[in-house]
């Protein structure tokens, strides 16, 4: 924790509640694993419903990786401060030197890391068991690079807004699904749009946008509705 301890830089205070985040998360551990183990199983699903055509599931491929990875990244969202709320911890956090938006950013960083990256190591293999063209390796890696830190700063809006309410699990979810749209339409066409030989590059620049454009406006706006939760 860092509440109680000597004054420590800016960039230290937000280290320091980076790995706070990570260490939680490893000390519970189920919450990532339930993460990864729900993008397999879901990607694996999909052939026992759609057919096992190999044609088809390589058309679709790239469409099945990003759903999946949407409904994965929203699994562990309202816990992200949901722990802190319920024991008192956030109004201390709310309360310390280092401002409430880096501190939001430190921890969207940390679900990032925990969820958002493993994610984006995974679709590969889930690329290949589905059959998607080769060429579409790269684009997939690299989008996901570029999207899953937008799906962890947005949801972070969402549980930020759904904090103490009931049924927050469910509230967050039509929150923020219809934000991930954009994400997931310039996710799957970046993938598409390589193995057609169009280029990806247009999708995954602004998938960065969209991801430079997360990195001020999500803290901004879950700082203000945790203030809200708070009163």
């Amino acid at each position: 924790m860092i509440i109680g301890e000597a004054p420590a830089s800016p960039l230290r205070s937000f280290g320091l509640v980076v790995r706070r985040d990570l260490r939680l998360a490893l000390r519970q551990g189920g919450d990532a694993a339930m993460v990864v183990a729900f993008f397999v199983l879901a990607v694996i699903l999909f052939p026992f419903g759609v057919g096992p055509a190999p044609e088809l599931l390589a058309r679709i491929g790239s469409g099945i990786v990003w759903v999946t990875a949407l409904l994965a990244a929203l699994l562990s969202l309202d816990r992200l401060f949901l722990a802190d709320y319920e024991d008192g911890s956030l109004e201390a956090i709310a309360l310390a030197p280092l401002s409430l938006e880096f501190t939001i950013l430190a921890k969207a960083l940390a679900h990032w890391l925990v969820t958002g990256l493993p994610l984006a190591l995974v679709a590969p293999i889930l690329g290949l068991i589905l059959g998607i063209d080769p060429a579409g390796y790269g684009a997939l890696v690299a989008a996901m690079a570029l999207g899953t830190p937008s799906l962890s700063l947005i949801g972070t809006v969402g549980a930020a807004l759904t904090l103490g309410a009931r049924r927050g699990g469910v509230l967050l979810s039509l929150l923020i699904l219809p934000l991930y749209i954009p994400v997931l339409i310039l996710g799957a066409g970046a993938v598409e749009a390589a193995i057609s030989g169009l280029g990806e590059r247009p999708y995954l620049l602004v998938l960065a946008a969209l991801a430079m454009a997360a990195l001020p406006l999500a803290p901004l706006a879950s700082a203000a509705a945790v203030r809200q939760a708070l009163e």
